[in-house]
């Protein structure tokens, strides 16, 4: 049987491990802290077209390539999905032709975009806002429960808390690095750099309000904020700072995060603090993530910056293909040989 290295235990590399394991590869996952990386801290959006933007097609390409592969993906981990979509809403005039720009743009991929009226947004959320400027249905992105889904994907693989520094030191006979933000450790010239995030997770205390019964995504005064129920609470997200490798919460993220919440779902002053996390994405040049063979022996399978879980299966899927031999063309736009 042979053997297969995975350098990082997120969302990514647990997922290429699971299917590593199914098609019949011995394999061990390394990392020093398990589970508990940029996967951990995020909030389960599975979000191509919301995070999409015009002149970003491969990414909407890739996602929506990925998006098609959840449903199974998710019904063999026994991981459900939330699937009633997104709501996306603008507070002043501003962020309102910002939604109109996503808007045109999504219509002219050929994806379902609906302009909601000021009623029509009340009767679909009333714990919501009023007096939003614009506001989007969304049916097409999706999201899932972030922890949840990495506890499936754990069940079953060896994973070996340390701190790999040397590939070459791995016994193994295929390494696949999905070491995310700490990727660039270990490859040299890897043009990933980390992008700092801090999310909110919190829970609805008695008396209060429910929280909304889809993802809700707003443009608060130019900020982005989104807010993906849970059972009982909300996970509100999430910061975005180029500050290197720094995982403190700050006292501005928060702050932030909070008014935006507010400015969305006035509930939330009245939810309950279960924890404020920070987490780092790992970001390329042009956002697209890395997935090819880089030598003879490894894989690069990182990159994936606010991606990593859409991008989870289908990232798997091009892995095997590349150990098989066959790489797939439709990755081809994420082969790190375009950055040489």
């Amino acid at each position: 049987m042979p053997s297969l290295a995975v350098v990082g235990a997120g969302a990514v590399g647990l997922s290429v491990a699971w299917r590593a394991s199914r098609a019949g590869w011995s394999v061990t996952v390394h990392d020093p802290e398990p589970m508990r990386g940029a996967s951990w801290v995020a909030g389960g959006m599975l979000a191509p077209l919301t995070e999409g933007w015009p002149g970003q097609t491969d990414a909407l390409e890739l996602g929506l390539a990925s998006l098609a592969l959840w449903p199974e993906f998710a019904a063999r981990l026994g991981c459900p999905l939330m699937t009633r979509g997104t709501v996306v809403v603008g507070v002043d005039a501003a962020d309102a032709a910002e939604l109109d720009v996503l808007a045109g743009w999504l219509d002219g991929h050929g994806r379902e975009v609906a302009r909601l009226t000021r009623r029509e947004l009340r009767a679909a959320e009333p714990s919501l806002a009023q007096g939003f400027r614009a506001a989007l249905d969304v049916p097409g992105d999706w999201a899932v429960d972030n922890r949840a889904l990495l506890a499936a994907l754990s069940t079953g693989v060896s994973v070996v808390a340390e701190q790999v520094h040397d590939l070459g030191a791995l016994a193994a006979d295929q390494v696949v690095v999905c070491a995310g933000a700490a990727s660039g450790a270990l490859v040299p010239d890897l043009p990933v750099r980390p992008v700092k995030g801090e999310i909110l997770r919190l829970r609805v205390r008695p008396g209060a309000l429910p929280p909304p019964a889809r993802t809700v995504r707003g443009v608060v005064h130019g900020r982005h904020v989104y807010l993906v129920p849970r059972p009982g609470g909300l996970v509100v997200g999430a910061t975005t700072r180029e500050v290197g490798v720094d995982r403190e919460v700050t006292v501005g993220g928060v702050r932030d995060l909070v008014a935006d919440a507010e400015a969305v779902l006035p509930a939330v002053a009245e939810y309950g603090v279960v924890s404020v996390d920070a987490g780092l994405r790992p970001g390329t040049p042009d956002d697209l993530p890395l997935i090819g063979r880089l030598d003879d022996r490894t894989v690069l399978a990182t990159g994936h910056g606010r991606n990593g879980l859409l991008l989870a299966p289908l990232t798997a899927e091009a892995v095997l293909a590349e150990l098989a031999g066959t790489p797939r063309d439709d990755v081809a736009c994420a082969r790190p040989g375009r950055f040489t």
